[in-house]
């Protein structure tokens, strides 16, 4: 086989981009790339086209050297990962259907049918108001996926509790003071009241926090024991994670933004963090994200990973969990709605919070093309 195109589209109420990858034998493979369809389009036609266009889609490795492996001065311009990434899971799901096999099986055999998921919520209206918190807890535990695990920040507290403006997702280094974290530590023991013990939380940040904050955040949430605090201090390693990691009294996560292998090594070899969670969409693929587990796995630590795409997203993640040997769950957005059942022929299966692993070919999934025409975003080209 040779590729002959390569094609993205963007949903509607989607941030990312379903990816295609087609061959002149006819097959093609489908993959997902955490940037939006004009961003991945131009990165195609200026970059990657150019470079795979002929190319024997079935050699992922080189393919993937390929596109990561500029160091020229015009890396930053060119050697868009969000883009990599979906080509690179198109390049899987093609080769699993080339051999008729599923994509984990190709990869290493499954060491799991079904992979673990946790729901990502904003938790309740009123997190000082027990009543509001019930009925939360009431309406998470009464999903029909049934969760297990639920992720949820703060964010909802700022207005009622904490003062407008104390929180801004991204801004670097911000601080929380002892007050302040005395009402989210009373805010989250509330939470855990009303979920009770059977249910796992994780506590949600989004990289702005400076050490001693991160360090007071996993003071205050300590009491409820939840799996582990996330990105609580800005993206990128610093001896400040290291010292965070060691001194934190519950588990500290992070990866959600980071790009390749390199970005993961300073966390994995000094000891920055418990477990991490990379993005199939943003770090490399299943290709890149694989290179992330393996060297994980020299160090005992657990793999979570990062899912906020589309069914094709979620799918590729499913593989690559089913096989990782120290991957324990992923995130997922369900319960947003936005085109997870409606998307594939095949339809998803989860119960008691875990998702079948598809058997079939490649990926597994058959997308419906009307359903895709009816919610492409606005002025979305059709598989351009």
């Amino acid at each position: 086989m040779k590729i002959t195109a390569i094609k993205a589209l963007q949903l509607r109420n989607h941030g990312q981009s379903v990816v295609k990858v087609e061959t002149d034998s006819g097959q093609f493979g489908l993959g997902e790339a955490g940037a939006p369809g004009p961003i991945v389009r131009a990165h195609i036609k200026d970059y990657f086209a150019p470079m795979l266009l002929g190319q024997d889609p079935l050699c992922i490795e080189k393919l993937y050297t390929l596109m990561t492996r500029d160091h020229s001065q015009w890396q930053a311009r060119y050697v868009h990962m969000p883009t990599v990434s979906g080509i690179d899971i198109a390049l899987w799901d093609l080769a699993g259907k080339a051999f008729g096999r599923s994509v984990s099986e190709l990869l290493s055999g499954r060491f799991r049918e079904q992979v673990a998921l946790y729901a990502n919520t904003g938790g309740p209206e009123d997190w000082l108001d027990p009543g509001s918190c019930r009925e939360w807890a009431r309406t998470e535990k009464a999903h029909p996926c049934g969760w297990k695990t639920l992720k949820f920040g703060f964010e909802r507290m700022v207005g009622r509790g904490l003062p407008p403006g104390r929180y801004q997702g991204g801004s670097p280094s911000m601080m929380l003071t002892q007050s302040e974290l005395a009402l989210i530590r009373k805010g989250f023991e509330n939470c855990r009241e009303a979920l009770g013990w059977d249910i796992d939380v994780i506590v949600h940040c989004h990289n702005e926090w400076d050490l001693p904050t991160a360090l007071g955040l996993a003071e205050a949430v300590a009491p409820i024991r939840p799996l582990w605090i996330e990105d609580a201090m800005p993206v990128m390693y610093t001896e400040a994670w290291r010292a965070f990691r060691e001194s934190s009294p519950v588990r500290v996560m992070t990866g959600e933004k980071l790009e390749l292998l390199s970005e993961f090594l300073p966390f994995i070899a000094s000891g920055g963090a418990h477990v991490l969670h990379p993005d199939l969409c943003y770090a490399g693929g299943i290709t890149g994200c694989r290179k992330v587990a393996d060297l994980a796995e020299l160090y005992y630590i657990p793999v979570v990973t990062h899912c906020v795409g589309s069914l094709v997203q979620l799918i590729a993640t499913a593989h690559y969990g089913a096989s990782v040997r120290n991957f324990v769950m992923s995130e997922n957005r369900l319960p947003a709605g936005d085109l997870f059942e409606e998307m594939s022929e095949e339809g998803i299966k989860i119960e008691s919070s875990m998702l079948a692993v598809p058997r079939g070919p490649g990926l597994g999934i058959t997308l419906v093309p009307d359903v895709l025409r009816d919610n492409l975003a606005p002025g979305e080209p059709w598989w351009d």
